[in-house]
């Protein structure tokens, strides 16, 4: 199937994917833009997961503090490379992430970094409220789970909804970052003040 270069640029613009890669996914989404950027989000993902044995100890330290001086943000998000830290898009991911972190005030960067203590509060709390109902064992391992899931989203980074974009969480929009600049990005630490 030909594909027309005013589609490529299209989903080039919105994406800034490669052109060959954009050809590429509209070819598999039989030119269909929704599917493509599924396509790109996707390959997006399978490169990141590559990427994270690499070493990323450039970066930059991002700030925010909100119009009203109430609240401030803190972020350290790393790269390979200062070439890459001063690219536009990665200096636009450290920015959107200092925004999430002052919105949504998460307490950690990953779910790994959780306490084992803290999770095994929350499913003991989950438990509770499961003794009530007679469902089975495996049914109840599964709501759990969701609910474990559900808790993540709330207080850990990488597993919220991105304020600007809800369709997204902000893993996605890191290995988005990674996939443009082909590099190993993560979110080190980051402190959130507020009065």
């Amino acid at each position: 199937m030909a594909i027309d270069i005013n589609l490529i640029k299209q989903l080039r613009d919105i994406t800034g994917a490669g052109v060959a890669d954009v050809k590429e996914a509209l070819e598999e989404a039989k030119g269909d833009i929704e599917k493509a950027k599924d396509v790109l989000r996707l390959k997006g993902q399978k490169s990141a997961a590559k990427r994270t044995e690499r070493s990323a100890s450039q970066g930059l330290v991002g700030s925010y503090v909100h119009s009203n001086g109430k609240i401030g943000v803190l972020v350290e998000v790393n790269c390979e490379t200062d070439f890459v830290a001063r690219t536009t898009d990665f200096q636009e991911l450290v920015h959107n992430i200092a925004l999430q972190i002052a919105a949504a005030a998460p307490e950690y960067v990953k779910s790994e970094d959780v306490p084992a203590e803290i999770v095994a509060k929350e499913k003991s709390i989950c438990d509770e409220e499961l003794a009530k109902e007679k469902k089975p064992e495996a049914i109840k391992e599964k709501i759990i789970k969701g609910k474990l899931q559900k808790f993540y989203s709330i207080v850990c980074l990488l597993n919220q909804s991105f304020i600007k974009d809800d369709k997204i969480i902000i893993k996605d929009l890191v290995n988005e970052v990674i996939a443009k600049t082909g590099e190993n990005i993560q979110i080190k630490r980051f402190v959130r003040f507020s009065m």
